[in-house]
């Protein structure tokens, strides 16, 4: 199924850096940090939990590819990879994509806790 007003279901082709049978991958347009890319499936499918096991392979082989990639280009420290779900954990365009965000010494304050920061406690 392809949505009219979804721009994942319209990539432009020149806009594609890589993709396999189920999924292709998108430099983010407001990159976090450098290398930072978007990996969405082809069918449109609204959240990671829709997504068929075939799609799902195809994205996980996509992390192990884009791992090789960012390595070789770009050398960072560590990786984020992270998928939301649902307005009200921050997905703005209701079409799964995973970020896989390349992360470098310095680039922020504090790292400590990881994901779990995205949650403050109250």
């Amino acid at each position: 199924m392809v949505v009219p007003d979804c721009p994942f279901c319209h990539p432009a082709e020149s806009a594609i850096i890589q993709r396999n049978a189920a999924c292709y991958v998108i430099t983010d347009i407001s990159p976090v940090t450098r290398g930072h890319v978007l990996i969405i499936p082809f069918r449109h499918v609204p959240t990671f939990f829709a997504t068929t096991a075939e799609e799902r392979n195809c994205i996980l082989s996509m992390v192990d590819q884009l791992k090789i990639r960012m390595d070789d280009v770009y050398s960072p420290d560590g990786y984020n990879i992270g998928v939301n779900v649902g307005e009200v954990a921050g997905q703005s365009i209701m079409h799964t994509h995973v970020h896989f965000i390349p992360r470098y010494r310095g680039d922020m304050k504090e790292v400590g806790g990881g994901v779990r920061r995205v949650v403050s406690r109250r």
